[in-house]
């Protein structure tokens, strides 16, 4: 179990998240027009995942909108952004702010991502939804790099990730 916060206060998550090396836990996610997505999709990709609680939050917007925005940059690269949202209101974010460099997916169904990468939240007011964290892949699927944000309200290390991909 990892302790984060919320606004100063600890909140906990259901486990800690994978260790650099290892090979990333394939999931099943709903895409943006429900149909499934799974990590074994992107084989032979670098891939960002950009976890978060909700995309009507301020800050996980402005994730999605920085991921966006670097992601037009990244060869052979997929920012995949990733919620408990529906993805109907993925969509909606999207088109209103014109993001498609970056692809939604959505833990709503069974909710087996957040077990299995260890980013539910088990107690406090946004118990149920996504730690904020960020988990980068090397094209073989190994995890270079993860971050889980400790205060929930501040945003990802951009930087570093970005750097991870470029040395992967």
């Amino acid at each position: 179990m990892a302790t984060v916060t919320l606004k100063g206060n600890a909140i906990h998550t259901s486990g800690n998240l994978p260790e650099i090396g290892t090979t990333a836990p394939d999931f099943t996610l709903a895409k943006s027009d429900l149909s499934d997505s799974k990590l074994s999709d992107y084989k032979g990709k670098k891939v960002v995942m950009n976890i978060f609680h909700s995309i009507d939050t301020g800050t996980c917007a402005n994730s999605v909108r920085q991921f966006n925005l670097e992601a037009a940059e990244l060869d052979n690269t997929i920012v995949l952004c990733i919620s408990r949202d529906l993805p109907f209101a993925m969509n909606r974010f999207c088109g209103a702010e014109g993001i498609d460099n970056v692809e939604t997916l959505s833990d709503f169904k069974d909710w087996n991502f957040g077990k299995s990468y260890g980013l539910e939240y088990i107690d406090g007011p946004i118990q149920g939804l996504l730690s904020r964290a960020i988990v980068v892949l090397n094209e073989d699927g190994k995890i270079i790099y993860t971050e889980q944000v400790q205060e929930t309200a501040d945003e990802p290390n951009y930087k570093a990730a970005l750097e991870a991909l470029m040395d992967a």
